[in-house]
C-alpha cells in the first residue's frame, strides 16, 4: 500500500501517532472522502477480498464500496500506521426483528488504552470510535449509542436525539471473535447476487458531510443537513451522473 496515497484519497493531512486522536480523525475524514456505495453490484462487476484489488478501486479509481471493502481497507491502512485492529462479524438488525447471520456485516475493533468499536462501512453511523466496554451512552453528531452485552455477543443501538420521542434502535449484534478477510467470501457474494440482499434491490450512494450527509438512492438525491432532510427526484440518468461526479468525485 502506498500510505501517502491513501491519505490524500480520504483528504487527511493530520499526526500518524496510532493514538485515539489520529484514529478518530482518520475515521471521521475517510467517512466523509470515500462513499458507501455499490455500483459494482448493479453492474456485474465481481467484488474480490483481495487487498491489493480493492486498494486499486478505492484509493486507484476513486471508488466507494461496500462493509467488505470499506473496513477492510481502513483495517489495512491502520495496520500500516501502527494500530492493533481486528476484524470483527457481525449480523445487521432485521425489520422483521432478529438479526442477520455471521458475517452479514463486517466491522473493526482497535486496541489503544482500551479497546474501541470503529467503522466505515455502514451507512449512515457513528463517524469517530465507541468505547467497546462502556455500556453507557455516547454522543456524537446529534446521535446517541450503546454497546450492550447479550450473553456472548455485544449489540450496537442508535438513537436520533434530535427525534420528538427518540428510542435506541439495534444496528447490529457482533462478538469479539477475531476473523479474516476470507471469512466473508460467501456472505459477500450473497450480496452481490441474492435478490433477498438489499444491495441488489437498488443503486446508493452515500458520505458523511461536516453537517450532515449526501444520499444517491436510485434517482432520489437526499440532503441531509443538522437533521434537516431536503429531497428531490432526478429526472435521468444523465442528471444522476452528474450529482455523482459532482458530489462524489464518481464517474461510471
Amino acid at each position: 500500500m502506498n500510505v501517502q496515497k491513501y491519505l490524500e484519497r480520504i483528504d487527511y493531512r493530520g499526526a500518524l501517532t496510532p493514538d485515539f486522536q489520529t484514529l478518530s480523525h482518520l475515521q471521521t475524514a475517510h467517512m466523509r472522502a470515500v462513499p458507501f456505495e455499490n455500483f459494482s453490484v448493479h453492474f456485474k462487476e465481481p467484488i474480490r477480498l483481495d487487498e491489493e484489488w480493492l486498494y486499486q478501486k478505492i484509493v486507484g479509481r476513486n471508488r466507494g464500496g461496500f462493509c467488505y471493502e470499506l473496513n477492510g481497507m481502513f483495517d489495512w491502512l491502520l495496520r500500516s500506521l501502527g494500530f492493533d485492529v481486528t476484524m470483527l462479524s457481525a449480523g445487521v438488525s432485521r425489520e422483521s426483528g432478529g438479526f442477520g447471520p455471521e458475517f452479514d456485516h463486517m466491522t473493526l475493533m482497535v486496541r489503544l488504552d482500551e479497546d474501541y468499536l470503529v467503522d466505515v462501512g455502514f451507512g449512515d453511523s457513528f463517524q469517530t470510535p465507541l468505547r467497546i466496554n462502556d455500556q453507557g451512552g455516547q454522543t456524537q453528531n446529534g446521535m446517541s449509542y450503546q454497546i450492550r452485552a447479550e450473553g456472548e455477543a455485544l449489540i450496537l443501538f442508535e438513537q436520533n436525539d434530535r427525534e420528538e420521542n427518540p428510542s435506541m434502535q439495534a444496528q447490529y449484534r457482533f462478538t469479539l471473535t477475531p476473523r479474516r478477510m476470507e471469512d466473508y467470501e460467501n456472505m459477500c457474494l450473497y450480496h452481490q447476487i441474492s435478490p433477498e440482499s438489499s444491495f441488489t434491490q437498488k443503486r446508493v450512494c452515500s458520505r458523511a458531510t461536516p453537517n450532515g450527509r449526501l444520499t444517491l438512492s436510485n434517482l432520489r438525491f437526499i440532503v441531509t443537513e443538522n437533521g434537516v432532510k431536503n429531497e428531490r427526484e432526478l429526472s435521468s440518468e444523465s442528471e444522476f451522473d452528474l450529482i455523482l461526479l459532482e458530489y462524489f468525485n464518481i464517474r461510471l
